[in-house]
């Protein structure tokens, strides 16, 4: 499958990549408003291509996404404007005025083909495993770090789309270690692994997890616990956590908090651990080996998706708008 899906992809990348190499090119786009992405099936490898043919249909597509009403120029309200395909240029006709199509977005001054984007944006987002940069590199023929940068940048429109929300209700909150073995061979609280503060939601009964967070940070005590739950969880929820002494102080924070002692044989904390353990398998299937320097980027993705799993017909639609509404940030700063 992976072998026909690769060869898919490829075909349809190089098809169109003639197009993406012409001059400067003014396009005369037909704007609509877009259409409600809730009344939109589940789209197939088959039927994103059909929807997204050529690097124009994409062009047009992150048109109506920025400008659902046509551009209007911010500076003399002209709405007349020609369109620069290779820079991706709206230059008013009145007053010379310049707007960039993907300015403010993580594609800001891409050299990558929007189709590019829009097929790694789509396989990342549909995709539970998720993809590594090495499979992106094959199926759609471009570079590994070229692969990684736009994965790297997407994920960071993830976190910064998620952030923006809180977890509320009844809480399960939990610390975990991620990375490989353990060089000094030890378990539990002694690792030397990546430490990790999780949290989810559940519903009243506790019968369906919600929404989760996830944290990477550099020591496990009470300030950090505090500091986790101020920026992540809604007052007035019911934190419940094991009997660990970083978590004493929660009371002070507003929210009400509900200790159970680990006991052998039960299981008070279900869904957090649940969490915990499809997160690591993610991390070691998809990506096999990580550190602890991008570590939290991949957490990012897993937490996206979850959150998102019962929207799986709009994936693609929300991710691509987090990646609009979210600032580029440059290669040299990823590696730093």
């Amino acid at each position: 499958m992976k072998r026909i899906q690769s060869t898919y992809l490829l075909m349809v990348i190089e098809l169109t990549a003639r197009a993406w190499y012409n001059n400067i090119e003014t396009i005369d786009f037909k704007i609509q408003k877009p259409t409600n992405m809730t009344q939109r099936q589940a789209i197939s490898l088959f039927e994103f291509h059909q929807r997204f043919p050529t690097e124009k249909d994409c062009i047009e597509h992150l048109f109506k996404l920025r400008w659902s009403d046509g551009f209007v120029c911010p500076r003399c309200n002209c709405q007349k404007y020609n369109f620069y395909r290779d820079s991706f240029l709206c230059r008013c006709q009145n007053c010379r005025y310049r707007a960039f199509l993907t300015a403010g977005s993580v594609m800001h001054k891409t050299r990558t083909p929007l189709m590019v984007w829009f097929w790694t944006i789509f396989l990342i987002a549909c995709d539970k495993r998720g993809h590594s940069a090495l499979s992106i590199s094959k199926e759609l023929k471009i570079s590994y770090w070229v692969a990684w940068t736009l994965l790297q940048k997407i994920r960071r429109a993830m976190a910064t789309q998620d952030s923006r929300y809180k977890l509320q209700g009844i809480v399960e909150l939990d610390d975990a270690y991620f990375g490989g073995k353990d060089e000094g061979k030890k378990r539990g609280r002694g690792t030397t692994k990546s430490k990790v503060l999780v949290a989810v939601s559940t519903d009243a009964e506790k019968e369906q997890a919600r929404f989760a967070k996830m944290k990477v940070v550099e020591n496990l005590d009470a300030d950090t616990v505090n500091k986790f739950v101020r920026e992540n969880i809604e007052p007035g929820s019911r934190i419940q956590t094991d009997d660990l002494d970083i978590f004493n102080s929660l009371a002070n924070l507003g929210v009400k908090h509900e200790e159970y002692p680990l006991v052998s044989g039960e299981k008070p904390l279900p869904w957090v651990h649940t969490i915990i353990s499809n997160a690591k398998a993610f991390c070691l299937g998809t990506y096999h080996r990580f550190g602890r320097k991008h570590l939290q980027s991949y957490l990012d993705e897993f937490c996206y998706r979850f959150n998102r799993r019962f929207w799986e017909d709009q994936l693609f639609d929300r991710l691509l708008t987090a990646c609009i509404n979210c600032e580029t940030i440059t290669y040299g700063q990823l590696t730093q």
